[in-house]
């Protein structure tokens, strides 16, 4: 190990601590993830200076407010954050689960069972919260996790890590499974991306910009999580109150994270009698609307949509409004813009339901509800590593199942063939 770079010697130490990890006990590893729990509690006043010299840096280089609210912590969000990691305590541990198996006719018997990945690593933007949510479930579930959280929470970053390796080393397991590269930069993430033997797993979160990059440049196998052009249609069954409920939490409860709604689609029926109040309660919100041409002359105030709008993820409280004459057409447009990541009926009619379940081809796919509940938390996993938006292996909200693979364990009496 002394003839590696100081890179490669940071990922050496995760992928020798993740194999001590991959046979230990889960009241070890819950114990670890108890004390980093307490760890963020008791480390308040420690991360939130970290993360104000991250914040103002954020504000001087005007990363945006949308930016600023995801890279934001405070003595809340730790609680929050603390709440979450005790949550994946409370789950059961997927290592060493059956998946399925049997006793062949010569007597032999097969069965397989779930293993740790090895290695997990993450590229993020601007999220510090990621660091604790992949350093909980990577453990639980026996994996290192090599973290690269980006200049923007390098501050804050860099205080999570320190306070998670001490937890983990105060429980007697090795803090080594848990490591940062942000201050390797730009070219850390690169030979990240290229660190087969050392990286199992690769997982983005972000931008499309940077999900892309890390998909066509690594070399590492990528769980690819998707950027969030999430619709919201009000099909022409669709109750007023419940519309106004949905669209309204959908897109400004939290309107810089990946499960707010983007673009609202309202079937022309619906729109004749609630499109006005529907477009006043987004705007009374502080939400800037762009329209169709049908939107624009329903309502006051809407700018004028163009291809762009369809087809950008605002990270804001902006979002596109286009009137459909059919679910038809909803599907079509949902079929050309989205990312595959959540989209959502609003409807009384079970026929139109089903078919939507049925017919948009996305990680998650709703009726009747607001898009902000694809979140590994809201499903019941405690944490989660990203949404997973491919098809391989995992998709939607990513868990303690998602971060293992498995293998097939053969015990026979002596058989040959």
């Amino acid at each position: 190990m002394s003839q590696l770079d100081p890179f490669l010697s940071r990922l050496d130490r995760a992928r020798r601590a993740s194999k001590r990890l991959a046979t230990v006990t889960t009241t070890q590893k819950n114990a670890a993830l108890e004390a980093i729990a307490s760890a963020l509690e008791h480390g308040v006043d420690e991360v939130v200076e970290a993360n104000a010299k991250d914040l103002a840096r954020g504000a001087e280089n005007a990363i945006g407010e949308g930016l600023l609210d995801r890279l934001r912590l405070d003595a809340d969000r730790l609680r929050g954050l603390a709440a979450a990691v005790r949550e994946v305590i409370a789950l059961p541990d997927p290592v060493g689960q059956v998946v399925r198996g049997s006793t062949l006719a010569n007597g032999i018997s097969i069965s397989q069972v779930r293993v740790p990945f090895g290695v997990v690593g993450a590229i993020y933007e601007a999220r510090p919260n990621v660091t604790v949510d992949i350093a909980a479930l990577a453990l639980k579930s026996g994996n290192g996790a090599v973290l690269r959280g980006g200049s923007a929470a390098e501050h804050s970053n860099r205080v999570l890590v320190s306070l998670i390796q001490r937890a983990i080393t105060s429980t007697g397991l090795d803090g080594d499974a848990v490591q940062t590269i942000d201050e390797f930069g730009r070219e850390g993430a690169s030979r990240l991306m290229r660190a087969r033997g050392y990286i199992d797993v690769l997982i983005p979160r972000g931008s499309a910009g940077l999900i892309s990059t890390v998909v066509q440049e690594s070399t590492v196998p990528v769980i690819e999580t998707g950027s969030g052009i999430v619709h919201v249609f009000v099909d022409a069954s669709a109750d007023e109150e419940m519309a106004v409920s949905v669209v309204k939490n959908a897109k400004t409860h939290r309107p810089s994270v990946c499960n707010a709604a983007e673009t609202l689609l309202v079937h022309r029926d619906a729109a004749e009698r609630m499109l006005p109040r529907l477009a006043g309660e987004l705007i009374g919100a502080g939400v800037e609307l762009s329209g169709d041409d049908a939107t624009r002359s329903a309502v006051e105030g809407v700018i004028s949509a163009d291809e762009q709008t369809w087809a950008t993820e605002h990270h804001a409280l902006e979002m596109g409004v286009r009137v459909v004459d059919s679910l038809d057409e909803a599907l079509a447009h949902i079929e050309r813009y989205s990312t595959r990541h959540t989209d959502a009926i609003v409807t009384q009619d079970y026929a139109n339901a089903e078919r939507f379940l049925a017919e948009v081809d996305s990680a998650v796919v709703m009726v009747n509800a607001s898009t902000r509940f694809t979140d590994g938390g809201e499903f019941g996993f405690g944490a989660e590593v990203g949404i997973s938006t491919q098809k391989l292996h995992a998709r939607g909200p990513m868990g303690l199942p998602e971060l293992t693979s498995t293998k097939w364990l053969v015990r026979g009496a002596g058989q040959i063939r």
